[in-house]
């Protein structure tokens, strides 16, 4: 089998695939373009591919031979799966377990930075404006008995409010699913959506995006937060409208933001790029070594089954 694979990938997953595929690589972490996609699927029966590449109805037809698409990370929305189950081709994901683990522990740095102010810190010791310790000068907030707010108790949800326990802060959420065991253990407490917004220090997002819930943070939910709310977002950027939170950020009606994630990703926000009260991560949830082994483990086990004649385990259509 001919096997398309459109993004750098570890060397180990790559070289495992190899003794299995005729691969055509694109061995580059700059994304190909649509046109070159195109161009390059023809003839292949496999497509293994990043969350970034987006494979529509024009892609999948491209080559007559495709057969099945490995998407190389927990999501799937930027495939056309139900275009893909018409033409008879198999979609797959690689969720990762060590992906919660690594995203919860992004937005607990990310949390950290903000509340002690380490990004614009650094701004400022690299243009010299550093003149020794003053009792006033570049104040933070601690985190302990400060309430985070979490939306979205997901797995990473879950691994997010151990770490914040641990630094003795306070932890209410909201969740389509009320998890009263996880909250008896680890002394959460459930609030309705609006009122966790209302209540919380820091108000961090992790749902799952579905097209219902676009900007279900926009300007009458920031203008329900405290003055001195810190808004995370490491889950996906079209929750958040972007335009109004820079807008808040600029009318100081929160105190900043931490984003890892964009409305029109991996293009930023104009107003934001300008502000020195949001933080802006590219995109490193999931990015450490265990997580993205672990996804490269399962995408290449989707990939081989199926050559093998067997049903994948991340089978998504």
């Amino acid at each position: 089998m001919k096997l398309l694979i459109t993004s750098n990938i570890p060397e180990k997953i790559y070289d495992e695939l190899k003794e299995n595929f005729e691969i055509t690589y694109h061995d580059s972490n700059v994304p190909l373009k649509k046109e070159e996609i195109i161009e390059k699927i023809k003839g292949h029966d496999a497509l293994l591919c990043p969350l970034s590449d987006k494979i529509d109805k024009d892609v999948i037809d491209t080559s007559d031979n495709l057969k099945i698409i490995a998407n190389y990370g927990a999501g799937f929305d930027n495939i056309d799966i139900n275009y893909a189950r018409e033409k008879g081709i198999v979609v797959t994901n690689a969720p990762a377990p060590a992906s919660a683990i690594s995203t919860a522990e992004l937005t607990f740095g990310l949390m950290l930075a903000s509340a002690r102010r380490i990004v614009s810190g650094d701004k400022v010791t690299r243009e010299g404006k550093f003149y020794g310790w003053r009792p006033t000068f570049y104040l933070g907030s601690e985190l302990k008995d400060k309430t985070l707010g979490i939306i979205g108790l997901g797995n990473i949800g879950k691994n997010l409010a151990k770490r914040a326990k641990a630094f003795e802060m306070n932890v209410i959420y909201y969740s389509r699913t009320r998890k009263e065991d996880f909250e008896k253990e680890f002394v959460l407490k459930y609030m309705e959506k609006d009122d966790v917004i209302k209540n919380s220090d820091f108000l961090s997002l992790h749902t799952a995006f579905v097209p219902e819930l676009r900007h279900m943070i926009s300007k009458k939910e920031l203008e329900m937060m405290k003055k001195s709310a810190i808004l995370i977002n490491a889950s996906r950027g079209p929750i958040v409208d972007e335009d109004a939170l820079a807008d808040a950020l600029i009318e100081n009606k929160i105190a900043g933001a931490a984003l890892d994630v964009y409305e029109k990703e991996p293009k930023v926000n104009e107003k934001l790029l300008a502000l020195d009260n949001v933080i802006l991560a590219p995109h490193l949830g999931n990015a450490t070594f265990e997580a993205r082994l672990e996804m490269g483990k399962n995408a290449k086990d989707n990939l081989i089954d199926f050559k093998n004649g067997k049903t994948p385990k991340n089978k998504v259509n």
